[in-house]
């Protein structure tokens, strides 16, 4: 989801947003004709975007990368606490999916100005992610399981929100990502509480 170019907006009321070139792949600016082209220097305003930023849009990402960051603290803990392949592959497909939608929104985040720390989630609670911490065995993987599938759930609130207000189309994507992922997921951990 990482874009050549970043949208940058002021105010974050559903204004059309400069394009800037990024730090990814390089972008050409053809010249005039007969004239050669040049590369666009990291920062360059390129022109205008389509895309609307709303406050919305920034509310979802300001609030998700703390989210998934408590997904990936909690996925960590899978390896060292639970014999359960299972749940290591979850762990595992948590880490790959979440790791790079929190880089994606950070740098979107920067791109309209916002800086992408200083937010906390508190899905899980400090009680709850202790409990977890000390948990071993089929005891941990119950209660890991229960957090997590809670912890998802917020997460689709929360991409429900932003696709029903947002206006980004980086955002809206994102939201749609975590809906069905995430879905998908919380499907796999209720078959695995199960048993």
């Amino acid at each position: 989801m990482t874009s050549v170019l970043a949208g940058c907006a002021a105010g974050g009321n559903g204004e059309r947003a400069p394009l800037v070139a990024g730090t990814g792949a390089p972008v050409i600016i053809p010249g005039g004709p007969g004239d050669a082209g040049r590369t666009a220097e990291s920062g360059e305003r390129l022109g205008v975007s389509e895309a609307h930023v709303s406050a919305a849009d920034v509310r979802f990402a300001e609030g998700m990368i703390p989210h998934h960051r408590q997904a990936l603290e909690m996925a960590a803990l899978v390896a060292p606490r639970s014999a359960s392949a299972a749940l290591r592959t979850l762990a595992g497909r948590i880490t790959a999916a979440q790791r790079p939608e929190i880089a994606a929104m950070s740098s979107w985040l920067k791109g309209v100005g916002r800086p992408p720390e200083g937010h906390a989630d508190h899905t899980v609670t400090l009680e709850q992610m202790n409990r977890l911490r000390a948990a071993r065995g089929a005891a941990f993987d119950e209660l890991f399981l229960t957090l997590m599938i809670t912890h998802h759930e917020e997460a689709m609130t929360m991409a429900r929100r932003e696709l029903q207000d947002g206006t980004d189309r980086a955002m809206l994507s994102t939201a749609k990502d975590v809906l069905s992922g995430q879905g998908v997921e919380i499907a796999r951990m209720r078959r695995l509480l199960r048993g």
